[in-house]
This record gives structure tokens, sequence and C-alpha cells, in this order.
């Protein structure tokens, strides 16, 4: 399914609407790239998406260029127009994708679509070993806390944020549809996998179910 119809929206309104479903946007991409490198060459953005933040890696690596990986090619083409000839693109799904050897590996919304615990291990493998030495990996996802009780307030609270711009029944509507494609694993699951496969998980910033992973890969691979 492309992004459009997984959102229920066209995808000409894509960069609009996400700021009415995801709280805190602006902020959550603005974390994630600062943590990139400024002597960063090459950036893999992967799920890229429009390139919202691969945009905003950009400004913090001036001269680095971008490699996206997507399986939506209308998307793609989006993003195409948006980063020009800093950025090639792979068309596909990163599951599966080679991946080029890079300085930073980035991801926004879109790890969320890996559903088991062993995919989502195995990717992180294959993003560390194609990370240089002192390289990381940033993802900015949605990863709400192992807790229960803190888990629904979360849920509260982002519905309370799409309640600015849909009714309450349209808001619980949109999360129920994304159910059939997104897995919103824990937090604390997320770091345990990471430094499973060899990273320094750290996080670098958090606003409810949101959060930006710093993980770094040792230099001494």
């Amino acid at each position: 399914m492309g992004v459009g119809a997984h959102l229920g929206i066209r995808l000409a309104e894509y960069d609009r609407r996400i700021r009415t479903f995801i709280p805190h946007y602006e902020e959550m991409l603005d974390s994630a790239a600062a943590l990139v490198s400024s002597r960063a060459a090459l950036i893999l953005d992967l799920g890229t998406g429009t390139g919202a933040l691969a945009a905003r890696c950009l400004l913090v690596a001036r001269r680095a260029r971008v490699a996206g990986i997507d399986s939506d090619a209308e998307i793609l083409a989006i993003a195409r127009r948006r980063l020009g000839a800093r950025a090639e693109f792979i068309h596909g799904p990163f599951e599966t994708a080679k991946l080029p050897r890079a300085d930073a590996v980035v991801a926004s919304l879109a790890l969320h679509h890996v559903f088991t615990q062993p995919g989502k291990k195995s990717l992180y493998r294959r993003v560390y070993r194609a990370l240089r030495p002192g390289g990381i990996l940033v993802v900015a996802d949605c990863c709400p806390a192992a807790e229960k009780s803190l888990q629904i307030a979360q849920r509260r609270a982002w519905i309370d944020h799409m309640c600015r711009t849909y009714s309450r029944s349209q808001a619980r509507a949109y999360l129920r549809a994304w159910r059939s494609e997104d897995c919103y694993m824990p937090l604390e699951t997320e770091l345990r996998m990471l430094a499973s496969c060899g990273f320094h998980p750290e996080v670098a910033w958090r606003r409810g179910m949101f959060a930006v992973v710093a993980a770094r890969k040792s230099r001494a691979w």
C-alpha cells in the first residue's frame, strides 16, 4: 500500500497533513537531523518519504549526499523534486534493499512498518554493517512506554493533538486504520534490540509516544 492510501490522504497533502497527525513533528525532525555529523559524506534515509528529514540533514551536513530508499514511487518523485542533485534514490523496501556504505543512517516514521522483533533486529544488523566506524543510526518514530497506564496516557495525548484538526471519532478511526501496517514497539524494547546488534543507543529526544533514538557504531569496527 502506498503512503497516501495508508494514511487515508492525497499524497500531495502529505507535508501539511502529517503535522496534524504527529505531535511535535517539526521539533522531532529537527532533533533527529541535529544528530548527524556536519562532516558526513553520505546519509542513508530509510523510508525517505517526501524527503523532509533528509532535507534537514543536508542543512547540517552541507557537503553530504543523501541516498533515499522508499517502496512508494510516487512519494520518491516528491523527494526527488525537494532534494535535487544532492540525492539519489532506491525504489524498493528498505528491509531488503542493498544498503550503501554510509556515515549516518536516518529514518523518520518508517521503521514501525517492520512488524516483528526478529525482522527489526535483522534490519538493525544490516544497518550496523553498512555504517562506517563511528557512524550513527538516528530513528525518529512512535515508541510508546512499556507500562500500560503510561501508554494509555500517551495515546490519549496523541488523540488530543489530532483533535485540534479532526473530531475525536475521526482521530480514533485514523489510529485504528493505521494498525494494519504499523507496529509501535516500546522504547525500552527498541533500545534493547539496538544494543543486542552492537549499537550504543541513547534517547536524544522524547515527547509522549514519540522519540528520537541515536545509536552509535563503535569506532573500533
